[in-house]
């Protein structure tokens, strides 16, 4: 049952995770590019960042937890030996090309959001979209049983 109810806790959060950031890459940025206008970010972060990285760090903690229901202490993880381990491998890389984009557009990008910079924001969002959409993409693949 807990297995389960990881699961179904981890889907949640990619839910939020991955359609949070298909809806601000899909009408918040492009409307926000054709006004030239950074305060349409600003707002749609000022609703979504509490939600939406809560439901990163519940997927953290979840897949983790599921992980080490797949390889209890971890063992053979790193094997790569399976479609199981090398997604779950492939899903943690994500992971950190996530954490690396949001960390640079947090400090970097954003504090300094202009009309002038908002093109190099809007790269950031479509890879942190196009990670997440591969996240969900690798996750169905894992209660798939693969895609091969």
């Amino acid at each position: 049952m807990l297995f389960k109810i990881l699961v179904v806790l981890h889907i949640l959060g990619a839910t939020v995770w991955t359609g949070g950031h298909l809806v601000l890459a899909a009408t918040v940025l492009p409307q926000a590019l054709k006004h030239r206008d950074p305060d349409r970010i600003h707002q749609f972060e000022e609703h979504f960042e509490g939600f939406g990285l809560t439901a990163l760090l519940l997927q953290v903690i979840t897949g983790l937890w599921l992980t080490w229901t797949y390889f209890p202490n971890f063992q053979n993880f790193l094997a790569f030996d399976s479609y199981l381990s090398t997604y779950i491998g492939i899903k943690l890389l994500l992971l950190l090309g996530t954490i690396a984009l949001a960390i640079h557009a947090r400090f970097f990008i954003i504090p300094n959001l202009t009309k002038e910079t908002l093109n190099s924001l809007a790269y950031h969002i479509i890879g942190v979209t196009t990670l997440a959409v591969l996240f969900a993409i690798l996750g169905a693949g894992i209660r798939l049983g693969g895609f091969a």
